[in-house]
Formats: C-alpha cells, structure tokens, sequence
C-alpha cells in the first residue's frame, strides 16, 4: 500500500496478474473438474513457469480465490463508496445488488465460472475463506462510518449477516438453472436475503 492507503502500481499489476491465472483456473476447472486440473496446466494456459504460479498460490485450489473474491471486494468497495445521507441498511443492500448485476459479457461469463465453482465440493474451503476475508472488510468500512462509540458488537453482527446473505444467495443461485441475470438471480436473491438476515439489527437505521 502507498501512504495514501492505496494500492502501489505493483500492487495493482499483482492483482491483476492473480486475478487472470484465477480466471485461467476457472475455465480449466470447468471444463475438466479440479482433480482432473494440474497446478502445471494452469501455469502453461496463463503463460507463466509453475514456479511463478506457486509465488502466488501454495495449491491449484486456491488459484479460483482472485475469482470469487471479485465480486465482494466490489460490493465492500461500492458501499465504502456510497452516499453518506443513506441509512446502512439501504447503502449495503443496493451496493450488494450492483455488485451482484454483470454489466457485460465478461462479467457474466465469471459468474458462470462462479457457478460452476460453487457446486465443487473441493472448493469449500477456499469459498469459506474468500467469505471470511469479505466479512472482515467490511467490517472495517462500517467501523469507519459509524458515529463514534458504536457498539463493536452490533458491527461485527451487521458484517457477518451481511455477508452471510451473500454467500446464501450465490449458493442458491449456484445450484439452481436461474440465469445470471432476472427471476432467482443473484442479484434479487441477494436483495431478499439481505432483508431477512439484516432484520432488526439496529444498525442499519443509522444513517452514516
């Protein structure tokens, strides 16, 4: 990070580098299964030694965490970023909403990988960890906009069913025939999901 709190072009060229092997390894995954994907395979598809990919990722199984942790890197970034006359409640729910929408072909072909994805069990690991690791940033931006004195504990509550209503509405969606994008989509699975694990929690009638 530079002393902006930004990331470093470095930074950034990393990111991006981890995110297209993670989108090399969906594809093969995909098309394959996991067991039947070679750490090596993915290193040659991405155009890198295996020595590289093992700078980034210890298993093949994690080189898939990039992926599915896109989405809820942008929801955190998008609700860090949102009106600060919005009560909680509703600045996280459209956030998780845009988020959730693809906005072109790329994107819903990553959710498609999502898809696919979800339904191997290998993957549940690393699927738990990507939540884990959402929940805590987003923690921190509630942190940041809370008044002063909040209780610790109703945020750390928020960020967990928050996120909680991520991860079940991908889920659902995962192992249905809904599309990427209408009825039984993740993005109005994740708006009623948030509603019902968000209810009453008196956090969300603060207004930032």
């Amino acid at each position: 990070m530079s002393v902006t709190g930004r990331p470093t072009l470095n930074q950034r060229r990393r990111d991006d580098t981890r995110l297209e092997i993670a989108r090399t390894a969906a594809a093969l995954f995909a098309e394959r299964g996991v067991e039947a994907t070679t750490a090596e395979e993915i290193a040659v598809t991405s155009g890198i030694s295996l020595r590289t990919f093992y700078r980034y990722f210890r298993v093949k199984e994690e080189a898939v965490a990039p992926l599915l942790a896109a989405g809820g890197r942008r929801w955190v970034l998008l609700f860090a970023e949102s009106s600060a006359g919005l009560p909680l409640r509703e600045a996280l729910e459209r956030s998780a909403v845009e988020s959730l929408t693809p906005v072109d072909d790329q994107a819903i072909e990553a959710m498609h990988w999502t898809r696919d994805l979800l339904r191997d069990a290998r993957l549940d690991t690393v699927w738990q960890r990507v939540h884990g690791d959402s929940e805590e940033r987003l923690r921190a931006v509630l942190t940041a906009r809370c008044p002063r004195g909040t209780d610790q504990l109703e945020i750390r509550l928020a960020a967990a069913a928050a996120t909680a209503a991520i991860r079940v509405a991908l889920e659902e969606w995962a192992f249905s025939d809904a599309p990427a994008a209408g009825p039984g989509s993740p993005q109005e699975l994740g708006a009623r999901c948030m509603r019902e694990l968000t209810a009453g929690l008196r956090l969300w009638t603060l207004i930032a």
